[in-house]
């Protein structure tokens, strides 16, 4: 992948929740173009196998556990992330919760504050701990995974997509504010995709064919899909792009029926 802008080589990129998913593909991805990846999430076994899939394949691999509600441990993931690797290039901030299915207004405040501190603060804590070293040195990527659910309303994932709305915002304003040192922000908003998060919408049979039946192309995703908008926004072939959205659904937030 040399002389290319999606060359990654040389380049440490920390990516949440990437045991499995999206941010297991988006890990993947990054290390076949040559990055060194931090893998990581709640349990440390599922990771292992994933970095040694990696290392396997040629690539450099670390794994770091970490629970992204407890702010020890998010502030131990970027700073053994810097200790193992010298740095972080690229922040990849896919990890989120969503322990409530239905009503919007049936849900706990516990549920809720679960969701928003897990998908929002969350986000917040590893950027401040990541960023400042990426605009020491001049140059750095965000990337955080949000959701569809933050641009529609739902009947069952109503406080989920509250958090991914304000994913949108976080993002918006972090890249105004990190742009003049040269760290850009962004994020990939991602439909309906087959992962074990979102097994709950698209086990539905019913639910699954009236989803495909609205959407241009007739599926829902795979988590490789949503890696290569990832590595897009990790790389230098988006270097002139920041604040900014990618909706990666099969269309179906632009079909009218």
């Amino acid at each position: 992948m040399t002389n290319t802008p999606f060359d990654l080589s040389g380049q440490v990129a920390v990516i949440t929740g990437s045991s499995r998913g999206i941010g297991r593909a988006s890990a993947e991805l990054l290390a076949q173009l040559g990055a060194k990846v931090v893998i990581s999430s709640r349990k440390a076994e599922p990771c292992q196998e994933v970095a040694d899939g990696i290392r396997k394949a040629g690539g450099d691999a670390h794994v770091i556990p970490c629970n992204i509600s407890r702010r020890d441990e998010v502030k131990a993931l970027i700073d053994g992330s810097i200790a193992h690797y010298g740095g972080i290039d690229i922040l990849v901030c896919n990890a989120a919760v969503n322990p409530y299915y239905g009503p919007l207004l049936d849900i706990t405040d516990e549920a809720f504050d679960k969701i928003m501190g897990s998908n929002v603060k969350s986000n917040l804590w590893l950027c401040a701990l990541a960023i400042p070293q990426m605009a020491a040195r001049g140059k750095g990527s965000v990337i955080i995974v949000s959701s569809i659910g933050g641009l529609r309303g739902s009947t069952v994932i109503g406080a989920y997509g509250i958090s991914k709305a304000a994913d949108f915002a976080l993002c918006r304003s972090l890249a105004g504010e990190w742009g003049p040192q040269g760290v850009r922000v962004n994020c990939v908003a991602p439909g309906l995709i087959k992962t074990d998060f979102a097994r709950a919408l698209w086990e539905d049979e019913e639910r699954l064919k009236r989803r495909c039946a609205t959407t241009p192309l007739r599926r829902i995703g795979e988590p490789h899909e949503i890696a290569g908008a990832v590595a897009y926004l990790a790389s230098d072939a988006s270097t002139f792009m920041t604040g900014q959205t990618i909706v990666v659904d099969g269309g179906v937030t632009t079909a009218s029926a």
